[in-house]
Protein backbone atom coordinates (compact mmCIF):
# COMPACT_ATOMS: atom_id res chain seq x y z
CA UNK A 1 0.00 0.00 0.00
CA UNK A 2 1.52 3.56 -0.79
CA UNK A 3 1.69 6.14 1.52
CA UNK A 4 -1.04 8.13 0.51
CA UNK A 5 -3.27 5.44 0.45
CA UNK A 6 -2.28 4.41 4.43
CA UNK A 7 -2.70 8.51 5.15
CA UNK A 8 -6.45 8.46 3.56
CA UNK A 9 -7.28 5.27 5.50
CA UNK A 10 -5.53 5.95 8.63
CA UNK A 11 -7.94 9.66 8.15
CA UNK A 12 -10.75 7.88 7.72
CA UNK A 13 -10.95 5.54 10.66
CA UNK A 14 -12.16 7.37 14.37
CA UNK A 15 -11.73 5.09 17.00
CA UNK A 16 -7.84 4.74 18.30
CA UNK A 17 -7.85 1.14 18.84
CA UNK A 18 -8.88 0.30 15.20
CA UNK A 19 -6.24 2.33 14.22
CA UNK A 20 -3.68 0.44 16.02
CA UNK A 21 -5.49 -2.77 14.40
CA UNK A 22 -4.90 -1.01 10.96
CA UNK A 23 -1.44 -0.31 11.65
CA UNK A 24 -0.86 -3.80 12.74
CA UNK A 25 -2.13 -4.48 9.94
CA UNK A 26 0.01 -3.16 7.63
CA UNK A 27 2.87 -4.65 9.91
CA UNK A 28 1.81 -7.60 7.65
CA UNK A 29 2.34 -6.74 3.86
CA UNK A 30 6.02 -6.25 4.65
CA UNK A 31 8.00 -7.53 1.85
CA UNK A 32 10.57 -10.23 2.80
CA UNK A 33 14.15 -8.98 2.74
CA UNK A 34 15.88 -9.72 -0.68
CA UNK A 35 18.78 -11.82 -0.32
CA UNK A 36 22.13 -9.60 -0.68
CA UNK A 37 20.31 -6.76 1.13
CA UNK A 38 22.45 -4.92 3.37
CA UNK A 39 20.46 -4.25 7.23
CA UNK A 40 21.14 -2.18 9.97
CA UNK A 41 19.59 -2.72 13.05
CA UNK A 42 18.00 0.37 14.62
CA UNK A 43 19.77 1.77 18.03
CA UNK A 44 16.82 3.07 20.22
CA UNK A 45 13.81 0.83 19.53
CA UNK A 46 12.80 -0.96 22.20
CA UNK A 47 11.75 -4.07 19.97
CA UNK A 48 14.21 -5.44 17.27
CA UNK A 49 14.04 -3.50 14.14
CA UNK A 50 16.14 -3.46 11.45
CA UNK A 51 15.86 -1.41 7.95
CA UNK A 52 17.28 -3.23 4.99
CA UNK A 53 18.38 -1.34 1.33
CA UNK A 54 19.23 -2.19 -1.98
CA UNK A 55 19.36 1.24 -4.18
CA UNK A 56 16.61 2.91 -3.39
CA UNK A 57 13.87 0.58 -2.44
CA UNK A 58 13.75 -0.20 1.56
CA UNK A 59 12.58 -3.49 3.56
CA UNK A 60 12.26 -3.96 7.22
CA UNK A 61 12.25 -6.65 10.26
CA UNK A 62 10.55 -5.85 13.72
CA UNK A 63 9.46 -8.63 16.32
CA UNK A 64 6.34 -6.57 17.42
CA UNK A 65 3.64 -6.37 15.48
CA UNK A 66 2.87 -2.91 16.47
CA UNK A 67 6.45 -1.97 15.27
CA UNK A 68 6.14 -3.77 12.29
CA UNK A 69 3.27 -2.07 11.26
CA UNK A 70 5.08 1.55 12.15
CA UNK A 71 8.00 0.59 10.17
CA UNK A 72 5.63 -0.10 6.86
CA UNK A 73 4.16 3.36 7.25
CA UNK A 74 7.64 5.02 7.60
CA UNK A 75 9.28 3.09 4.80
CA UNK A 76 6.22 3.76 2.18
CA UNK A 77 6.87 7.06 2.91
CA UNK A 78 10.90 6.97 1.72
CA UNK A 79 10.64 3.48 -0.52
CA UNK A 80 12.10 4.54 -3.95
CA UNK A 81 13.57 7.77 -2.81
CA UNK A 82 17.28 8.48 -2.68
CA UNK A 83 18.95 9.81 0.35
CA UNK A 84 19.16 13.37 -0.51
CA UNK A 85 15.26 12.78 -0.96
CA UNK A 86 14.57 11.37 2.15
CA UNK A 87 17.35 14.12 3.69
CA UNK A 88 14.79 16.69 2.43
CA UNK A 89 11.68 15.16 3.89
CA UNK A 90 10.81 15.88 6.99
CA UNK A 91 9.45 12.18 7.82
CA UNK A 92 8.63 13.05 11.76
CA UNK A 93 6.57 15.66 10.75
CA UNK A 94 5.03 13.51 8.51
CA UNK A 95 4.45 10.80 10.95
CA UNK A 96 3.19 12.57 13.99
CA UNK A 97 0.08 13.79 11.36
CA UNK A 98 -0.92 10.45 11.25
CA UNK A 99 -1.72 10.71 14.84
CA UNK A 100 -1.28 7.15 15.82
CA UNK A 101 -1.17 6.93 19.64
CA UNK A 102 1.45 4.83 20.38
CA UNK A 103 3.15 5.94 23.37
CA UNK A 104 6.40 7.29 23.99
CA UNK A 105 8.70 4.54 23.97
CA UNK A 106 7.60 3.43 20.50
CA UNK A 107 7.51 7.01 19.90
CA UNK A 108 11.43 6.80 20.46
CA UNK A 109 11.97 3.84 18.31
CA UNK A 110 10.10 6.14 15.23
CA UNK A 111 12.52 8.83 15.75
CA UNK A 112 15.56 6.62 15.80
CA UNK A 113 14.44 4.86 12.77
CA UNK A 114 13.67 7.84 10.92
CA UNK A 115 16.87 9.47 12.01
CA UNK A 116 18.60 6.20 10.72
CA UNK A 117 17.36 7.30 7.11
CA UNK A 118 17.95 10.73 7.50
CA UNK A 119 22.17 9.80 7.70
CA UNK A 120 22.17 7.31 4.80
Amino acid sequence: MKFEQIKKTLESIVDPVERLEFVMDLGKELAPVPDGTECSEIVGCTSFVQICRRGNNFYGVADSAIVRGILYIILSMVDGKTPDEIRQMDPEKIFLELQINIGAARLNGVHSMIRFLKNL
